[in-house]
């Protein structure tokens, strides 16, 4: 199926700023429609204007994937943290177990919350939201938290389902 209009400028976007289309657009674009709902999410969740950074929404989704085992992500999602962050190590500690990475108080509490909901959302309680509110976070904050892990929870599921792995691009970047 052709890319649409859209899809093409967006394909050659990705090419322009990472040098790559990422293979997890090009497993969407069997169907154009699929692909531009898929692109729509991912931008509006990693890119919009939040109260987390995008460090904050990348490690979360490593934290996510880490849970999931999601070899796509962990190996993508890894590479954009050690980018963002200045610090490759942290990528690493990210991927092999968060509890060893050197976080600010505040992004432990939003990676334990994301961790939670991947482990165990029915044991999510209003003192875990709380103790977002308490290291500042809010409620809207909460809001992106979750959606970004549920996102990710998602799309690790379609990464493993599918067989999906990461470009060869994302092993050397930033190290």
């Amino acid at each position: 199926m052709p890319l649409s209009d859209a899809m093409t400028s967006y394909f050659a976007k990705c090419e322009e700023k990472l040098g790559m289309v990422p293979n997890v657009l090009r497993a969407y674009a069997f169907n154009n429609n699929k692909l531009e709902a898929f692109a729509a999410f991912y931008n509006d969740l990693m890119l919009a204007e939040s109260g987390l950074s995008k460090l904050d929404r990348e490690l979360i989704a490593v934290a996510v994937s880490a849970v999931n085992r999601c070899y796509y992500c962990l190996t993508a999602h890894g590479a954009a943290v050690r980018v963002l962050s200045g610090k490759p190590e942290l990528g690493e500690q990210m991927v092999m177990n968060y509890l060893v990475a050197d976080l600010e108080p505040k992004q432990r509490a939003m990676i334990d919350f994301a961790v939670l909901m991947s482990e165990d959302p029915a044991r999510i309680e209003e003192a875990d939201r709380q103790a977002l509110r308490d290291v500042g976070f809010s409620d809207r904050d909460i809001w992106d938290i979750a959606a970004v892990a549920s996102f990710y929870n998602m799309t690790n599921r379609m990464a493993s389902a599918t067989d999906m792995r990461p470009n060869h691009e994302y092993h050397g970047m930033a190290r």
